[in-house]
């Protein structure tokens, strides 16, 4: 009987480790990684010789608004094409459970569907029903705090009360128990803008103790960006659990060059903080941004795409300006016309970002919204852009730190166990991609065009991409914590 399911021979091994690579042959066997190493000898079902490319774990999504996606195109295909292998969803406060049948008010709306079939009122039947049906990739789920204000309270123009906390502390709990790894916070939307810290570290209780995570869409990302930093790592803090600040950036021109500041404080918190882990950030390699059309946001944009209208769909991919001046409206008449929408925003200084990505304790996430007419490119490219722009074309990073940004620095942060290296033990989530020519071909004028350079995708063993084609394998997990 062979040793090995699969063998790959002849591998530029990068371990996701950081570590110098290495020449190295890889074993699969039942989905994991049975040995790393020189096994001449082996025998396998199928051996791939790969002449020196380049064999990383499968990158790490730790921020993107896949929940309903995951089981609506289970191909997964923006995600595998570009190697990642497992996603992290219900970020930013938005989570497809426990939304139950609540309105899909904004932000909620970027996920949230009109179908019944979608929608969950607790995360045991939405683990079950990506055990049902397993997508693609692996996902692991937080719960969102703006979907347990939207689920439980009245009214969401002010705090919480007593009796809400609890009813939110208890669904939180659920969560928890059904293998949610943690939950996030958007209190730079308007749903949960009127929560207090109090509010927020109340209704988190049942994260005290555990190995679960916090990550944040954090109150304001542009003057006051240090004190809303600073108010999710209190409340972190003061719950002992790990803090990340999602898609870190300064936004609006009086703000350019901040990232020097901002990360600076990082430093320092991370000074004093019990353990430095607890306090992280993810970003994702683009000067832009998107989420839903809001008038304060395109204010202080260079320029603002339509990503999407539910009134006016023929306006996606149009500037605001060119749709204002066809209609006669001005931008703020257009904002109001176009509503609900979502929009791209061109707000973020391009040497901020390259300073915030290269800071060592930056993980990377795409923040792509699937259901966009017209998606911000990061949804299709972000994980190659990183590895050809930057590191290669830009020398920002080396290769094996790039790689170490997207696989275990991420596994470790969020307690994926399991995941993140090239290591005998872990789960055969595999990356095989030409140093050379992996490049982003997604751009804001054509945002859905696959990534160049990856030549195959393993996720649990299984190929799910390969040379450019999706093998309809649907081999992902979901990932539940650990108690």
């Amino acid at each position: 009987m062979p040793e090995f399911d699969l063998l790959l021979r002849d591998a530029d091994v990068i371990d996701g480790s950081g570590t110098p690579r290495f020449r190295a042959d890889v074993g699969v066997r039942n989905g994991l990684i049975a040995a790393v190493g020189d096994l001449g000898n082996a025998s396998a079902s199928q051996v791939v010789s790969l002449d020196g490319l380049a064999l990383s774990p499968g990158f790490i999504d730790v921020h993107t608004h896949d929940d309903r996606l995951v089981l609506s195109d289970p191909a997964m295909t923006p995600k595998v094409s570009q190697g990642v292998t497992t996603v992290i969803v219900g970020n930013c406060g938005i989570s497809l459970a426990p939304m139950g049948m609540t309105p899909p008010t904004p932000p909620l709306n970027l996920i949230a569907g009109d179908q019944d079939a979608h929608r969950f009122d607790n995360f045991a039947d939405y683990f079950a029903a990506m055990d049902a049906a397993p997508p693609a990739t692996n996902c692991a789920a937080l719960v969102g705090h703006t979907t347990l204000r939207a689920r439980t309270m009245a009214s969401l123009e002010r705090e919480a009360n007593d009796t809400e906390i609890a009813a939110m502390r208890a669904l939180v709990d659920e969560a928890l128990r059904s293998g949610a790894i943690g939950a996030s916070t958007g209190t730079f939307y308007a749903p949960a803008k009127p929560a207090t810290p109090r509010e927020v570290q109340a209704v988190f209780e049942p994260l005290r103790g555990t190995d679960a995570v916090i990550a944040s869409h954090v109150r304001d990302e542009t003057g006051p960006v240090l004190d809303s930093i600073d108010e999710v790592l209190g409340i972190a803090a003061a719950l002992g659990v790990r803090q990340v600040i999602s898609h870190h950036k300064v936004v609006g021109k009086p703000n350019f060059g901040r990232s020097r500041e901002t990360l600076a404080h990082f430093d320092t918190r991370r000074r004093e903080a019990a353990d430095p882990t607890r306090v992280c950030l993810d970003c994702y390699p683009y000067a832009a941004s998107s989420t839903i059309l809001r008038a304060d946001t395109v204010a202080i944009a260079k320029k603002t795409l339509i990503a999407w209208s539910i009134p006016i769909p023929e306006a996606s991919g149009r500037t605001i300006d060119e749709f204002a001046a066809e209609r006669k409206l001005s931008i703020e008449q257009a904002i109001e016309a176009l509503q609900p929408a979502g929009a791209i925003y061109f707000s973020m200084d391009e040497p901020d970002v390259e300073r915030i990505l290269a800071y060592p304790e930056t993980m990377v996430g795409s923040d792509g919204l699937p259901h966009d007419r017209f998606p911000h490119p990061r949804l299709w490219g972000a994980f190659p852009r990183v590895l050809g722009h930057y590191s290669r074309d830009r020398g920002l990073m080396p290769l094996e730190r790039a790689v170490h940004k997207m696989t275990g620095l991420s596994a470790m942060r969020f307690g994926l166990k399991g995941r993140g290296f090239v290591h005998p033990g872990c789960a055969a989530d595999l990356v095989v991609f030409d140093p050379q020519r992996v490049r982003d071909a997604a751009t804001f004028e054509a945002p859905t065009r696959p990534a160049e350079g990856i030549i195959q995708v393993l996720v649990n063993g299984v190929a799910t991409w390969v040379d450019g084609r999706h093998t309809g394998a649907r081999s992902g997990q979901a990932i539940r914590r650990r108690h």
